[in-house]
This record gives structure tokens, C-alpha cells and sequence, in this order.
């Protein structure tokens, strides 16, 4: 049974260190001034970091022939050249890279995300067959804490924008190394619900989140050496979940007869949600209706959640506010509990959650975004800024959360490392048109003489576009709810 939460565990240090995406306004400003390119050519940095997902496919089926460490460790090296070479650049250290080597270096960075994606997916769901939905919740959760662990880092550090590259280079290299020897698959058939381990995770993660949100909102009134060192003792604790299980395992011997009825019941209710009993190839997934709907939906929602949150550094600028690393933290512990509470919900109240589809889920995180969108055209105060940068932090990681669920439960689990990297492949789409819409209008924004746009108009139109979308979104959403409990009821 240790063998299971080890990999667990495992899967949360990866998913820890491994949105190193999510630094990309931390140090945007300064590639701009040292390569000295336009706001379009930025945003297309923005979107080469997600062009990587693009070949997010190899990945899932690499890991369908490759042992998990070696698939860990090849995305490690990826990320290690990708960002490595590039804080060797804004360090000094290498004068020649051009705009377009700056371009091809982040698309290798960015794919090496995949890489650690899949690994960590893969141990949840299959470690855990019965208890997938909480163990895959509770790992990917901890990808929203990636921006505060960096951020805190580099605060003990120095502060400067390049170290934020050089902590990407080494901090995944560093984890998958560590986590390596416990990605192996264990026998997953002891696998229940509501057991101890699970508790003492729920309560680590829960107490982890607070204490990243907590250190968000008030930033000045704890030192980031506390940050960080705190940070890193909650890592740690999740060691202790196996001892937990080991005590509860001797204590209860009534649990033995509680497995067999949790699992002849959870067995029955995989086979008739998740899809477990089917087994979709890509290609036939790609010819399905509802498939380009949830895509969509996923474009409107996560994706379109991201694209804010890379240019969370030009908007914060253009708005006059200062507290752009404090932005990307609170927006990376907000993200924390957008991706662990769905998972939350549907462990405790299972029988409620089961009546909601994952496509309505989906659809009503997507809602408050347009909301959060509209109050930054309404409001130009600071308060609005960091209230929006919330909500989307904690919607675009509930529907980035749900997703996981939402392909398993349309196209199977068998293929679901492929399945699920052709999905996000929309993120990238999303990057490219989204993104460069929003620098066209706001290069138009410029006054004469201006490098750079100042002021509320800067942005203001790309707001309510960006609104309008995540209506459109919803309505996509219920549309998806509707095939979907067809595709049920033929089930």
C-alpha cells in the first residue's frame, strides 16, 4: 500500500515545480527590452511557450512504451535546455541568440510540461483506479502552487527577472531526479475510498493552499524566506501518509470487509461514469461531435483563462500597478483551490456531484470569468485588477481540473495520455488568437512617441471581447451537457 501514496506523492512534487509557464510575466518586460521587440512579437513568446503542448501527444505515447522515469527525465532535460539557455542569454552569458532562437527554445520548454503532465497523471489514475478523481485533483492541484514556490525563491534571491529562467531550468531538472525512483506502478487493487491516507492528504493540501493564499494577500508582512521554507515543509508531510494508512490498517480490521463493498460499488459506478468499459482512439475521437464541443469549451474557459494570466505582466504596466510578482503569486495560489476543490467536492458528497455532469461544471466556472473580465473594464482601481486576477486564477484551474475528468468520461481511460494532450493542443490555438488580437489593440492603444501603452483603453477592448467569449463558452458548455447525457443514456 506505501508503494501507492509514494507515487502520489511523487506526482504532487512534480506537479509542484511544473508550471514554470505560468513565470512568463515575471520576466516578459525584460526579454522585450533586451531583444527589443514589439508587444505582438512578445505575446508570441507567450504563445511558444504553449506551441510546445502542440506535441504534447508524444509524450502520452511515450509513456505508453517508455518506462515512467526515463519519460520524466526526458522532459526534465527538455525544460532544462529550453530555460537554461535562455537565462544564459538575459544573464549575459551568450550574445548571439537571435528573436527567433529566443522563439524555438521556449516551444522546447514549454513541451517538456507535457512530459511531467503525463507522468503524474498517469500515476493517480492508475494507482489509484477507485480514487482517481481525488488523487488526480489532489496532484494537479499543486501545479497552481508553481508560481508562488518560484516567486518566493526568487524573492530570497534577488528579485530579478532572469532568475526566474535559471529556477526553471533547475527546479524540475532537481524534482524528477528526486521523484524518479517512486514512479513506479503499484497493484492498485487495495484501492478505497475514505481511508486515512486520503484524509491526511485533503488536510495537507487544504492547509497548504490556505497558507499559500494567506502569504498572497498580506506579501510585505511575512519575509519570503518564511515563504519559501514554509512552502517546503508542507512538501514534505505528505510523507507521512503512508505511516497514517499503516496505522489505520492495524487499528481497523473491519476495513478489510469495507474494501471489498467500497470496491464491487466503486466498480460499478466507473464503469458507468468514466467510461472504463470503452476504449476510444484518437483518431475516432477526433470524428466526434462532441469532442470539437468540449474543445471549444475548454478554448473559452482554461485556455482563454491562461492567455490573461500571460499577459498578466503588460496589464498590470498599462494599469499603473507595481505588484506584478505579488499578482502572479496570488494568481497561482487562487489557481491552487480552483484545481483541488472540484476533486474535493466529488470525494465527500459523491451522490450530489454525481447528478452534475462535468460539462455543466465546466460551464458554471466559466460564467464568473466573464464577470471578472467586465469589472476590469468597469472599474480601473487596483482592487479590481487583483479581485479579477482571483476569479480567473480559480475558475481557469477548476475547469483545468474538471477537464481530466471530462476526458475520461467522454473518450475512456486506456488512451487518455494521448487523448488528453490533443485537447490541450487548443491552448496554444488560443495563445496565437487570442493573445496577438489583444496585442494588435494594444500597440493601437500607443500614443504617438510611446513604447509602451499607459492607461485603461490599453486593454479595454480586449476585455469585453475576452467577456463575450466566456459567455459563448457557457452556452458551448450546456450544449455539451446535452450530448453528453445522450451519450449516457445510450450507455
Amino acid at each position: 500500500m506505501a508503494r501507492h501514496w509514494l507515487g502520489l506523492i511523487a506526482a504532487v512534487w512534480l506537479q509542484s515545480i511544473n508550471g514554470t509557464n505560468s513565470n512568463f510575466p515575471a520576466y516578459s518586460s525584460e526579454l522585450k527590452r533586451i531583444l527589443s521587440i514589439s508587444q505582438l512579437q512578445l505575446n508570441n513568446l507567450a504563445f511558444a511557450s504553449d506551441a510546445g503542448k502542440l506535441l504534447g501527444w508524444i509524450s502520452g505515447v511515450a509513456a505508453a512504451r517508455l518506462p515512467l522515469w526515463l519519460v520524466l527525465l526526458i522532459g526534465s532535460a527538455l525544460g532544462a535546455a529550453g530555460y537554461g539557455v535562455q537565462f544564459l542569454f538575459l544573464a549575459g552569458k551568450i550574445e548571439s541568440l537571435s528573436y527567433w532562437h529566443v522563439f524555438l527554445l521556449t516551444v522546447v520548454a514549454g513541451n517538456s510540461i507535457c512530459w511531467i503532465n503525463t507522468v503524474s497523471y498517469i500515476l493517480a489514475i492508475r494507482n489509484f483506479p477507485l480514487d482517481r478523481q481525488i488523487a488526480v485533483g489532489i496532484s494537479s492541484s499543486y501545479v497552481g502552487l508553481s508560481a508562488k514556490i518560484y516567486t518566493a525563491a526568487v524573492a530570497v534571491a534577488s528579485d530579478r527577472a532572469k532568475d526566474f529562467l535559471l529556477l526553471n531550468a533547475i527546479f524540475p531538472l532537481i524534482a524528477c531526479l528526486a521523484a524518479a525512483p517512486l514512479t513506479r506502478e503499484a497493484d492498485a487493487g487495495k484501492s478505497r475510498r475514505l481511508v486515512a491516507g486520503f484524509v491526511a492528504m485533503l488536510v495537507i493540501t487544504v492547509v497548504t493552499g490556505g497558507f499559500a493564499v494567506a502569504t498572497s494577500l498580506i506579501p510585505r508582512a511575512i519575509p519570503p524566506a518564511a515563504v519559501l521554507g514554509g512552502i517546503a515543509a508542507l512538501l514534505v508531510l505528505p510523507l507521512a501518509t503512508p505511516a497514517a494508512e499503516e496505522i489505520a490498517e492495524a487499528v481497523q480490521h473491519k476495513c478489510l470487509i469495507e474494501v471489498a463493498q467500497d470496491e464491487e460499488r466503486l466498480a460499478d459506478k466507473d464503469g458507468e461514469i468514466w467510461g472504463i468499459e470503452i476504449e476510444i482512439p484518437p483518431l475516432k475521437m477526433v470524428k466526434r461531435g462532441e469532442f470539437w464541443v468540449y474543445y471549444l469549451v475548454y478554448l473559452c474557459g482554461a485556455t482563454l483563462g491562461l492567455v490573461y494570466l500571460n499577459n498578466l505582466g503588460q496589464i498590470a504596466e498599462s494599469r499603473g500597478c507595481l505588484g506584478i510578482s505579488s499578482l502572479v503569486s496570488l494568481s497561482s495560489a487562487f489557481s491552487f483551490f480552483g484545481r483541488f476543490f472540484p476533486s474535493l467536492l466529488d470525494y465527500f458528497f459523491s451522490k450530489s456531484t454525481k447528478k452534475i455532469s462535468t460539462a455543466s461544471a465546466m460551464g458554471a466556472m466559466t460564467a464568473p470569468m466573464c464577470g471578472a473580465f467586465f469589472l476590469l473594464v468597469i472599474s480601473k482601481q487596483d482592487f479590481a485588477l487583483y479581485t479579477s486576477t482571483a476569479v480567473v486564477g480559480i475558475c481557469s484551474g477548476a475547469i483545468t481540473s474538471i477537464s481530466i475528468s471530462a476526458t475520461r468520461e467522454l473518450f475512456g481511460t486506456v488512451n487518455f495520455g494521448v487523448n488528453h494532450n490533443i485537447l490541450v493542443s487548443n491552448i496554444p490555438i488560443g495563445s496565437f488568437l487570442f493573445g496577438d488580437f489583444a496585442a494588435l489593440l494594444y500597440k493601437k492603444g500607443r500614443i504617438d512617441g510611446q513604447e509602451n501603452c499607459v492607461g485603461g483603453r490599453c486593454y479595454q477592448t480586449t476585455f469585453l471581447i475576452w467577456g463575450g467569449l466566456c459567455v459563448l463558452g457557457s452556452l458551448l458548455a450546456l450544449v455539451l451537457h446535452v450530448k453528453t447525457k445522450k451519450l449516457r443514456a445510450r450507455r
